[in-house]
């Protein structure tokens, strides 16, 4: 990039304590959209085993229809693996009759969580997410493999560079009305938490995990590019 225009990439722009750990106050983003059930989340994580759980976010924004809310939750009871899903307050009211009771044996859902906490969980192995930027470099970062199931904007890009790119997880297919159904939402759970194809993802999304944190250490291409930086701002005089 930097041979086609004048700039320097610098990132993934996650916390230093999720990556390199050379900055200690650098916990987290300093702010929440929505309080997040902290305990509820790290407590019920705690009890589970390594790699079992699929952690279900579709971020701040996305809305998910009534009938794809529907698919969704059976077809996270159907794949049989424990599951953290954040279904915002205004969505509750979209989840099935009794879908909670029906599955406390495996799955807890939450309003919001602390996504960080959550995804840098050695308990969590998979991640159903739209890809939203954001959600997207946080799971690259922190080596988790993805299911993605994008819904706008730049999201079916991100879908993109994650399946055919990095090759960090799989993408879910809709049907001829636009909707996932839970036998695909099955499938594709399996996939990566149980297949063949899951390993060969699971080996990308850790060596992009180890990439990730090269890049902000001492010495790797953002460290490197931030310092140029200041270098040239200092040799011009211009305040920082």
């Amino acid at each position: 990039m930097a041979s086609q225009w004048p700039i320097k990439t610098i990132g993934p722009t996650v916390p230093s304590m999720y990556l390199d750990k050379r900055v200690d106050d650098d916990k987290d983003y300093g702010f929440n959209l929505f309080k997040p059930n902290v305990d509820a989340c790290m407590e019920w994580l705690g009890t589970k085993e390594i790699g079992s759980v699929v952690y279900v976010s579709f971020g701040s924004m996305a809305s998910l229809g009534d009938e794809q809310m529907e698919e969704l939750a059976w077809g996270l009871k159907m794949s049989n693996s424990h599951f953290l899903w954040v279904v915002r307050e205004s969505e509750g009211i979209k989840l099935p009759n009794n879908f909670t009771d029906e599955t406390l044996d495996k799955g807890l859902v939450v309003t919001w969580c602390p996504q960080l906490d959550v995804l840098a969980h050695k308990a969590v192995g998979c991640f159903m997410t739209h890809s939203g930027w954001n959600s997207t470099l946080e799971a690259l970062s922190l080596g988790v493999p993805m299911v993605v199931m994008p819904q706008w904007t730049d999201q079916k890009t991100n879908a993109k560079f994650v399946i055919d790119v990095w090759k960090v997880g799989v993408r879910v297919k809709v049907d001829e009305k636009g909707i996932v159904r839970k036998e695909e939402i099955e499938l594709c759970i399996r996939e990566v938490m149980e297949g063949e194809r899951g390993a060969e993802i699971k080996k990308n999304a850790t060596r992009w995990k180890e990439l990730a944190r090269e890049a902000v250490d001492e010495g790797g291409s953002s460290d490197k590019n931030i310092e140029e930086f200041v270098a040239i701002l200092h040799a011009h005089d211009v305040d920082v």
